[in-house]
């Protein structure tokens, strides 16, 4: 696969072209691609991958930023008039409007600087709702899929694992060296395989009230819940609910999580007590 002419990748935009034919022969055949898939990249780039994923479903969307890249993919897949550009911010599109009669499934190389927020952007979108995600296989750095997969007790254990947990089975796959792309990155890479829940193994009662407090927590993570928690639940509350105060955010379980968001959405939900006058 030869490089494009005239196009250098961006810093701004956090591209490492991926090249290496094997390591995209491995992603292809973890995706799995079907001709009747609705399959859309995020990010293709010099279009590596995306040949592949043509060649299989010739129906593929893809989005990308760089609109100096817009006319090189228009170039090389010529030949593939059912392929859809779709030239934007993966962070503020609305991959909902692509749903057709199957739900999507995503893939792509994305760069650090956007790929946690990304990834919420995403299960925000498709996982809370049945039907709009079916599978999504990334390329990232090999910490963010660490920290994605990460179990209570782990170092990388915090908010992107619980709540990617909380839509998607999880599964990582494989480790990519730096010499997969070019410019070649300082950090190894990995792809990861999100599986969005038909139903929610720990349904909060309110999903924003479930993201404060594991937000609220983690921004503490050093400290016992008594103190990281301490202007969301009393010790007392927690000790209520089965919970050890003493214990550290990253000790707690999906679950744990779900049940301290459950008692704080009841007891906004309370009704006012009466005041005499």
């Amino acid at each position: 696969m030869s490089k494009q002419p005239g196009h250098k990748a961006r810093k701004r935009f956090g591209q490492n072209f991926l090249h290496d034919p094997g390591v995209i022969e491995r992603i292809v055949r973890s995706i799995s691609p079907k001709p009747d898939d609705t399959m859309v990249e995020i990010g293709p780039g010099l279009g590596a991958l995306t040949e592949e994923l043509l060649a299989v479903n010739p129906r593929l969307q893809v989005v990308e930023l760089d609109r100096d890249l817009i006319p090189v993919l228009r170039t090389k897949f010529f030949n593939y008039p059912a392929l859809t550009i779709h030239e934007g911010d993966a962070l503020k599109f609305d991959f909902r409007q692509l749903v057709t009669d199957q739900p999507l499934r995503i893939v792509g190389n994305l760069p650090y600087n956007i790929s946690t927020p990304l990834i919420f952007h995403l299960l925000e979108q498709g996982g809370g709702e049945r039907g709009v995600v079916k599978d999504m296989h990334f390329m990232l750095q090999k910490e963010v899929v660490q920290r994605l997969a990460a179990q209570p007790g782990d170092n990388h254990y915090g908010r992107l694992g619980i709540m990617a947990q909380y839509f998607c089975r999880v599964q990582p796959l494989f480790e990519v060296g730096p010499g997969a792309f070019k410019p070649a990155p300082k950090v190894d890479s990995a792809i990861v395989r999100l599986v969005p829940y038909d139903t929610l193994p720990h349904p909060a009662k309110d999903l924003t009230t479930l993201q404060r407090v594991v937000r609220t927590a983690f921004n503490a993570r050093r400290k016992t819940l008594r103190k990281a928690l301490a202007g969301v639940v009393t010790a007392e509350q927690l000790q209520a609910l089965g919970i050890d105060d003493n214990l550290r955010p990253e000790n707690l379980s999906l679950a744990d999580y779900v049940r301290i968001a459950d008692h704080v959405t009841a007891g906004n939900n309370a009704a006012p007590a009466d005041v005499d006058a």
